[in-house]
């Protein structure tokens, strides 16, 4: 049996594991070189004046075996039974590769473009402020994951195995340090390889990825889809059917509805994209006037409650960029996302506010399309704003004050801001309490409240503003019984590794 120790590191140290290392060893009380040493978790307290890591590691002495991670035993299913999965995002190809462990045949319908036709894309969208409605951030080989920061950290522990999925990105290009690093990190940059690598393993398996395949209807009879209605005319019999599509295939939703297929609204979050000079928020973090060499970029996760609501950050991305999310011309949506090395010189996250059917009231006559319906209105406001797929922003004293910016600081966002009053693009319940919020943050955290900070608006893709309905112990729908709502646009995940978990639990549900 290997000897677990946690041990403290300074952050020069950690850059030497062979030493690292070492010193385990010692600890375990082991001489020589007749050790392996497996870590198991990396996390940074930084709460002090003096930053360090704390370690745990495994110890192994000569002879015994070293416990392995596994990740997917894959063999061929070309001949299986077919499950056609409605989407290629994290949800999706998971769900692929567990049927495929389980042999079954996966169908993966994607309506975008694979990884380098899709880059092609979002070049032009960010050069020329262009959406292509089937081709963006947000649809694609690999979803909205492949361009969401790679960030794989959960609490959905209890959802699966996160370690396997961790051990099958790590097999197909990701760093080792995913397996022990307490926020595991891939980033943008890295994630594309990954994504098309995770294709190919479910191609050369005998499953298929069809590619720029959009479902466009449902045939259902007595409470089964019997078939899809796909782009270009053409009708797939199906058996089983997973709807991966991710939160925002806003055409799906209105497909079910058409279809009788249940759907309900549901809560999410809405407020601005927050962007500071990375320096403030490692002066802040870190309590220092520079971030020392071996100290990674820092992070913040904070929450207040204004006026009985939630306002909170969300998919911090320190080093990061700001990037345009828009799915449909005549609407501004902004996400982030960090590269692996997060060297950017500006930090940003999501500062939101929960929504809930007190806000949706006045949409009520879109029924269970109520939540998106508000989710759409305050996009279009964005981009009525600006006329543009630039986006509106304030600097973070001016908007406290109430006064339009007289000018804009350098920013990550490379179709262009325009300096807009935030009021105008968000409702007073939501920009009144991201005030109140900032004052009171401004107050405990030192430079915080600073007018080189920006508000970027409006981040509206926190969650989907739609749940579809399943069976708590087959996962099936409620009335529809060969449909699978899965992952982030179901209602059921949120990020990665959460989306990921849930399509393998569908996968097993599928396999029963």
């Amino acid at each position: 049996m290997p000897k677990q120790l946690q041990l403290k590191f300074s952050p020069q140290e950690v850059i030497d594991e062979g030493w690292v290392n070492a010193r385990f060893a010692r600890e375990a009380g082991i001489a020589g070189d007749t050790f392996q040493v497996v870590w198991k978790k990396k996390s940074l307290d930084a709460r002090g004046r003096a930053p360090f890591f704390l370690i745990t590691a495994d110890v192994y002495g000569k002879g015994e075996d070293v416990a392995v991670e596994n990740g997917f035993l894959l063999n061929n299913v070309a001949n299986a039974k077919e499950v056609f999965v409605i989407g290629a995002g994290p949800a999706g190809l998971f769900c692929a590769l567990e049927l495929i462990e389980l042999g079954w045949k996966p169908v993966v319908l994607e309506r975008g473009k694979g990884v380098k036709e899709r880059r092609r894309d979002l070049a032009v969208m960010n050069r020329e402020k262009k959406v292509n409605p089937e081709s963006n951030y947000c649809f694609g080989e690999g979803g909205a994951g492949t361009y969401s920061d790679g960030k794989l950290y959960t609490r959905s522990n209890k959802r699966g195995p996160v370690q396997k999925v961790l051990k099958c990105l790590v097999d197909h290009g990701a760093p080792d340090s995913i397996l022990y690093d307490a926020h595991p990190h891939i980033g943008t940059n890295k994630l594309p390889q990954l994504v098309e690598g995770l294709r190919k393993t479910i191609e050369e398996c005998g499953g298929e990825v069809r590619f720029n395949t959009k479902v466009e209807g449902f045939v259902v009879a007595n409470d089964v889809i019997e078939a899809l209605k796909l782009n270009g005319g053409v009708t797939e019999k199906v058996e089983h059917v997973v709807l991966a599509t991710g939160h925002s295939a806003r055409d799906v939703f209105e497909l079910l509805m058409e279809s009788g297929i249940d759907i309900e609204a549901k809560p999410f979050a809405i407020g601005v994209r927050l962007e500071h000079p990375q320096s403030i928020i490692d002066q802040i973090q870190y309590k220092c006037d520079v971030r020392g060499d071996y100290l990674p970029p820092s992070s913040y996760s904070l929450v207040e409650q204004i006026q009985g609501r939630g306002v909170f950050s969300f998919c911090m991305c320190p080093g990061g960029i700001i990037a345009p999310a828009a799915t449909a011309d005549g609407e501004v949506v902004v996400n982030g996302w960090s590269p692996s090395k997060r060297n950017g010189k500006f930090a940003n996250s999501g500062f939101v506010v929960s929504v809930d059917d007190r806000d949706f009231e006045g949409f009520g006559k879109a029924g269970e399309l109520r939540a998106l319906r508000y989710q759409q209105h305050w996009e279009q406001k964005a981009f009525a704003a600006t006329g543009s797929l630039s986006a509106p922003a304030q600097r973070m004293e001016d908007f406290i004050q109430g006064r339009v910016s007289a000018d804009l600081p350098e920013n990550s966002y490379l179709p262009g801001l325009v300096s807009t009053n935030i009021n105008e693009v968000l409702s007073p319940v939501i920009h009144q309490r991201i005030r109140e919020s900032l004052i009171v943050l401004g107050q405990k955290m030192r430079s915080f409240r600073s007018n080189d900070a920006i508000l970027v608006g409006v981040e509206s893709r926190t969650s989907s503003p739609v749940r579809i309905p399943r069976l708590t112990d087959t996962l099936q729908h409620t009335r529809v019984r060969n449909l699978y709502p899965c992952g982030e646009g179901a209602g059921y995940a949120g990020g990665i590794m959460s989306a990921a978990l849930d399509g393998m639990r569908v996968a097993q549900a599928v396999a029963g």
